[in-house]
């Protein structure tokens, strides 16, 4: 094992960990530090990367123990987010400490980089809502995500406590989602938990996986209604990873239907119509953050779901 190099460099020093030993340096860096395969790629090809010391290439395999220093890239600067009016968006309830809307497709939760397109916070503060301060300045209230073309019900903090209650109890997995999904085919069973690690795909290009050493992952799925071309499924998440329900019925071989990220078959999505992944958050259960009581909201379908459901019932 090399000896750490000395301290003074304004590199963040640490070591390659057992169960990265012996894999290429940019796809340690991606999973050590989270960033994508392509970041840890200029990284290493700008000099910020060196491995005991010494400069190095991405491809160079590196062992477990190794001494790495990684000056990381400036952390962007925030800006308070400017309210921006959101088509379509809903709110379902609200009171002091919390705010649940009926999110349409198209809209993120917050601004992301490369995201140009309408945002959930954006939305409430446009339309007059106040929401937590707490947390990085463009997720202010935000405590869950849904993705940006997944639809359905999301709450958002107003209150610091709520803020800081809805995180624990998301952690803690005490919070009910439930969602409905088209998949294509038919499940086998038609009920049964897939339990899988999730994690940044290799190839780096946004999508997640099914990976060794992933997070813990957990989703329920029971089959509502089989259809002859594919099944509509309730499912409940015990976990929140990203693309969480669409990585695992993809890894399975039903991937939501319209998920062209996930390899879903374009000829389906075209006949039913479909421009964005089947996938709907139709409850969200939780106690309320400050009183204690339990609260569930739900959502219907919107109209390009429920227009793909009629074409495969008018099929079977």
């Amino acid at each position: 094992m090399t000896v750490p190099p000395a301290a003074g460099s304004a590199a963040r020093r640490v070591p390659v960990p057992e169960g990265l030993d012996g894999e290429r340096l940019d796809a340690a860096l991606a999973r050590m530090f989270g960033f994508s395969r392509a970041q840890a790629a200029d990284l290493i090809g700008n000099g910020s990367v060196l491995v005991g010391g010494r400069p190095a290439v991405k491809s160079d395999r590196v062992p477990a123990g190794e001494w790495l220093d990684v000056t990381m890239p400036p952390a962007p600067v925030e800006a308070p987010v400017r309210g921006e009016p959101v088509p379509g968006l809903s709110v379902i309830f609200e009171d002091a400490d919390i705010i649940v809307v009926d999110k349409p497709a198209g809209v993120a939760a917050h601004p992301t980089p490369g995201w140009t397109g309408p945002t959930v916070l954006q939305g409430l503060l446009a339309a007059g809502h106040t929401v937590a301060t707490s947390g990085a300045a463009e997720r202010q209230g935000i405590v869950h995500r849904l993705d940006a073309a997944t639809t359905g019900v999301m709450v958002v903090a107003k209150s610091e406590r709520a803020y800081s209650e809805l995180k624990q109890a998301f952690r803690d997995r005490e919070v009910d989602k439930r969602y409905h999904a088209l998949v294509q085919g038919h499940p086998d069973p038609s009920r049964g938990t897939i339990d899988a690690p999730i994690g940044r795909h290799p190839a780096g290009d946004g999508r997640f996986a099914v990976v060794t050493g992933g997070r813990p992952s957990v989703t329920h799925y029971d089959t509502l209604e089989a259809f002859r071309a594919a099944s509509l499924l309730d499912v409940r998440l015990e976990t929140g990873r990203t693309h969480q329900i669409r990585v695992h019925m993809a890894a399975v071989r039903h991937p939501c239907a319209g998920d062209r990220l996930y390899g879903a078959d374009p000829a389906l999505a075209a006949r039913l119509g479909l421009t964005r992944q089947w996938l709907h958050a139709v409850s969200l259960g939780f106690a309320h953050p400050v009183d204690g009581h339990r609260v569930e909201f739900t959502s219907t379908y919107p109209a390009d779901l429920t227009h793909a459901l009629d074409i495969l019932a008018a099929e079977s």
